[in-house]
């Protein structure tokens, strides 16, 4: 046992290539073949899968409940203000003609749905002033004045 140990782990030569010294032994070479073998037979069968593949009833079906689904999530994107392209992708600026688009398709399932309350597109993209938060500070009820002025106020 000692012996085949010692074999397997013998090297067969040491190279170098651009100053990295290599030592390969005889099962990191069977390791190699190995996985070379196994990529070669990976390709193989994912070129017949590709080439062979065929739609059947239950494929359809999943290509509806896919589209369907995109669907309803592209539309929960667009109506609070976002898509697909600008919030997964991170496109924070699109082009106009883009974002133009974008903002008609919004507006039209907003009012396909009927949405009331909706915050537009250039207030939720808005940095504050100071001036802007004492304005709405300004709008606000006795109560709620109340409730800032003891967050920021009291410990």
């Amino acid at each position: 046992m000692n012996e085949v140990l010692r074999v397997i782990n013998k090297s067969f030569g040491t190279y170098n290539v651009k100053g990295l010294y290599i030592e390969p032994t005889y099962w990191q070479a069977a390791a190699i073949v190995i996985l070379l073998f196994l990529l070669v037979f990976t390709m193989a069968r994912l070129r017949f899968l590709y080439l062979h593949w065929h739609l059947d009833k239950n494929t359809i079906s999943f290509f509806f409940w896919g589209f369907f689904l995109a669907l309803i999530l592209e539309g929960f994107l667009i109506v609070s203000g976002r898509t697909f392209l600008t919030e997964i992708l991170g496109w924070k600026n699109p082009p106009k003609p883009i974002a133009r688009t974008l903002e008609l398709g919004r507006e039209k399932l907003v009012n396909v749905l009927g949405v009331d309350e909706e915050i537009p597109n250039a207030n939720a993209n808005e940095k504050r002033t100071y001036e802007s938060v004492i304005g709405e500070y300004e709008n606000l009820q006795d109560k709620e004045k109340e409730m800032v002025k003891k967050y920021f106020c009291e410990p």
